[in-house]
């Protein structure tokens, strides 16, 4: 089946059941490496992309379903420098291993981009359905935060 995604601002026309999950559509037959496989049953949250700006899981969301719509990965994430999520996490050092961070970065992109200046209960709702087996959750806060004010000195949510 023919299907046309739009993914990080570029239109793919594929030829791939329309039931395949997204998540195997951009990492497998795009390319697209960043955004990971955990669990498959969409508990995790490693595998969070964004479909027309809201985070979504890609394991199991089938490609088809989201035909002609916007999807961004981590790697469309920022157009020319890098997003005041990504620079944060990097400022706090967030990440222990690594694996679960794209999928935490999307997250907490769409946590600001809903909420500019979140509490702490409004981060910790929104992450909680992203694990790290790290355990950098209070580092993920911190930098959520740190975010918060870069994005708020920029002149706004990107």
């Amino acid at each position: 089946m023919a299907i046309t995604l739009k993914v990080n601002k570029q239109s793919h026309t594929i030829d791939v059941p329309g039931e395949m999950p997204l998540l195997w559509v951009l990492r497998d037959v795009l390319g697209l490496k960043g955004t990971k496989y955990g669990c498959g049953i969409s508990a995790c949250g490693a595998c969070t992309v964004h479909v027309d700006g809201r985070e979504v899981r890609s394991c199991v969301t089938p490609a088809s379903s989201v035909e002609n719509r916007n999807i961004t990965t981590i790697e469309g994430l920022a157009d020319t420098e890098t997003h005041p999520v990504q620079m944060a996490w990097e400022e706090t050092d967030v990440a222990q291993c690594g694996y679960c961070q794209p999928g935490q970065i999307m997250s907490a992109v769409a946590l600001l981009s809903k909420t500019p200046k979140p509490t702490d209960t409004d981060i910790d709702s929104a992450m909680s359905g992203n694990l790290c087996r790290c355990g950098t959750y209070p580092r993920i806060r911190e930098a959520i935060h740190r975010a918060a004010e870069m994005q708020t000195a920029r002149g706004g949510a990107r």
